[in-house]
């Protein structure tokens, strides 16, 4: 890649592209790519793929994408978590009752969070009155 081309680049993968550089200038044959170069390599994917990182950057395709996919679906969590959901505010069991008796009594009532036990002596209260 000539430094015409390099210019065209964005910042941060020229900025990759010049770190490779400078590790391929200094390494000793047959040494193997570092972790941080491999990590910074892995960074560019998210951005400009695995293709266009591969190329650039002057490593294995296949490789660079094998740790890209390693590190985009972490294994599962050890234990599952346990979410406390507070209960609605203002939500809750709601209903109006209108009873009348034969005598030409009526009596209407609207309850908020209301037991059926509570209904049932209501409406038992109200009819056992002559």
């Amino acid at each position: 890649m000539t430094t015409s081309e390099v210019a065209l680049l964005p910042k941060d993968l020229a900025r990759g592209w010049g770190r490779f550089q400078t590790w391929r200038g200094r390494r000793k044959k047959g040494e193997r790519i570092p972790r941080s170069l491999w990590t910074l390599a892995v960074g560019l994917v998210s951005r400009y793929g695995v293709s266009r990182t591969a190329t650039v950057l002057g490593v294995d395709f296949y490789g660079l994408k094998k740790r890209a996919e390693a590190v985009a679906s972490p294994g599962p969590s050890p234990e599952p978590e346990f979410v406390e959901l507070p209960a609605p505010v203002g939500l809750g069991k709601q209903c109006q009752v209108e009873l009348s008796n034969g005598a030409g009594a009526s009596m209407r009532v609207q309850l908020v969070g209301y037991d059926a036990a509570d209904v049932e002596a209501l409406t038992r209260g109200f009819w056992s009155v002559p």
